[in-house]
């Protein structure tokens, strides 16, 4: 896990309740996939418990609709080496998993948007898609 990075690429013209959406959407799901980057729950000085956190950093850099969907694309060829978890106009519109599942079949994929990508993997990889890009603020 040491040699591995994870970063999310959100849209930054997104509202910011849209933009906390998305973050905590990329994270549960690459919490899912990768549950050993999560540390062990601990207990404060009062005894008081506390569930486990990420131990990696995740960065949250700026990106805009056009870019991410580019992205999107360019990273595909180095799949599965690079976790790729996207966030969509589908899925953020949907009102429950069987109604995103459903919409997403009829979609093509050039009429998907992009709110959000998360990136888990060689820090090597991970910075050829991401390194030139400023962090969200």
């Amino acid at each position: 896990m040491l040699n591995n990075k994870c970063v999310f690429v959100i849209d930054q013209n997104l509202p910011l309740g849209l933009i906390a959406n998305t973050a905590g959407v990329l994270a549960l799901s690459i919490g899912e996939a990768f549950p050993g980057i999560i540390g062990r729950a601990l207990e404060d000085s009062q005894g008081v418990f506390h569930r486990g956190i990420t131990m990696l950093p995740i960065p949250i850099l700026k990106g805009t609709a056009d870019s991410l969907k580019e992205m999107r694309e360019a990273v595909k060829a180095h799949e599965p080496e690079l976790t790729v978890v996207g966030f969509t106009n589908v899925a953020q519109t949907a009102k429950h998993y069987e109604d995103y599942s459903e919409k997403l079949e009829s979609y093509a994929p050039e009429q998907i948007e992009y709110l959000g990508l998360a990136l888990f993997g060689p820090k090597k990889v991970v910075n050829k898609f991401t390194g030139n890009l400023g962090l969200l603020r």
